[in-house]
C-alpha cells in the first residue's frame, strides 16, 4: 500500500510540474527581451505632498514565443496599457502596438542597442494632452530595469524622465 501511495504522489508531482511549466523560448529576434520577462514595479518621483505614483508592469512570452505581451497599471488601474511586441519580417524590424485605458494608442519600432539595452520610437494617436511622439531607452542593469522617456508634446520634446523598476510580486490591476 505504501508503494502505491508513493507512486501516486510521484505521478502527481511530475504531472503538476509538467502542467505548470511555462516555456521561455522566444523567436531569435526577441531573445534580447528574455531578461525583461516577469513583473516589475517602479515608484515615480513626485513633488513633495503629491500622491504617490506606482507602476506595475508585467512582461510575458506570447504567441508561442513569436511576441512579447506587456501589461502595466499605474496606481492600481488609474491608468494602464497593454502592448504586443513582435518581429515584422517585411519591415525587418521589431514593431509594437500599445493600447491605453486613456483611449489613445501608439505604434512604433524598437532597436536593440546592446544585449541589455533597447530604444523605442512611438507615433501616438489620440492623446488629449498633445503628445504625438515618444522616445524611450530601456536598460537592464543588475537587478534593475531603467527607463528614460521623452515626449514630443505640442511640438516640443520634454526633458527625459527616468524610472527605475525592480522585480515585484505585485499584480497588474485595472479598474
Amino acid at each position: 500500500m505504501s508503494y502505491l501511495k508513493t507512486l501516486i504522489l510521484t505521478f502527481c508531482i511530475v504531472f503538476t510540474t509538467i502542467v505548470n511549466a511555462q516555456p521561455t523560448d522566444l523567436a531569435k529576434e526577441l531573445s534580447a527581451f528574455k531578461p525583461y520577462l516577469g513583473t516589475w514595479q517602479a515608484n515615480f518621483t513626485v513633488p513633495e505632498g503629491a500622491k504617490p505614483k506606482q507602476d506595475i508592469s508585467k512582461w510575458q512570452r506570447a504567441l508561442n514565443g513569436k511576441a512579447i505581451r506587456t501589461i502595466h497599471s499605474i496606481n492600481e488601474g488609474e491608468y494602464g496599457g497593454e502592448s504586443m511586441i513582435f518581429y515584422d519580417s517585411k519591415k525587418d524590424s521589431l514593431v509594437f502596438y500599445y493600447f491605453t485605458t486613456a483611449g489613445f494608442y501608439t505604434k512604433g519600432t524598437m532597436k536593440i542597442l546592446s544585449p541589455t539595452q533597447f530604444v523605442a520610437y512611438e507615433e501616438v494617436t489620440g492623446n488629449k494632452e498633445g503628445i504625438t511622439k515618444v522616445k524611450s531607452t530601456s536598460e537592464i542593469k543588475g537587478d534593475e530595469f531603467i527607463v528614460s522617456t521623452s515626449y514630443l508634446k505640442k511640438g516640443e520634446w520634454t526633458k527625459p524622465a527616468t524610472r527605475t523598476y525592480t522585480r515585484s510580486n505585485q499584480q497588474v490591476k485595472f479598474q
